[in-house]
């Protein structure tokens, strides 16, 4: 009598193995489920990045290309910046820098409008001239990603936009 009740106390080595094996596979999903929360994160933050640049360098051309007096050269001889005549009259310009590079930016005169965080992929300013019912367009087309997230986690962003010259 004291053999079965011996064997009835302890768990046999299958059922120990079991539940290692139960214990591993939650422990593997659960892993697995913070890493792909981790990515969608940093993803998210790099759009982010990316997004506040672009928008910030975009509405800062477009109030100071739309209330321009001018645009000298139009169409322009290049597509990679464009000069114009403010409106107190002193020639302003914006340009992309180092295009395709990892220290791009877009340059307002000789300042940066955007961050050392982002890069510039492609960038495109063009000049419409005016007909005698429009004044001056500028399309501008930007795409931007971040500069330093590689792989599922870089974020790239296009924006284009026209502006019309009010003060013409």
């Amino acid at each position: 009598m004291t053999k079965s009740n011996k064997s009835a106390k302890g768990m046999s080595l299958i059922e120990i193995l079991v539940v290692i094996t139960i214990f591993a596979v939650l422990g593997i999903i659960v892993t697995s489920s913070v890493v792909l929360t981790l990515q969608g994160t940093r993803k998210s933050e790099s759009l982010i990045k990316v997004r506040e640049n672009l928008n910030y360098s975009l509405a800062v051309i477009e109030r100071n290309i739309r209330n321009a007096n001018s645009i000298p050269e139009c169409p322009e001889a290049t597509t990679t910046a464009i000069n114009y005549l403010d409106q107190y009259g002193q020639l302003s310009s914006f340009s992309c820098a180092n295009t395709g590079l990892e220290d791009s930016y877009i340059a307002s005169g000789s300042s940066r409008l955007t961050s050392n965080a982002i890069k510039l992929v492609s960038c495109s300013f063009v000049c419409t001239p005016s007909d005698s019912s429009t004044p001056p367009l500028v399309t501008i087309e930007l795409t931007v990603e971040d500069a330093s997230a590689t792989g599922t986690q870089n974020a790239q962003v296009t924006a284009s936009t026209q502006i019309y010259l009010r003060n013409y």
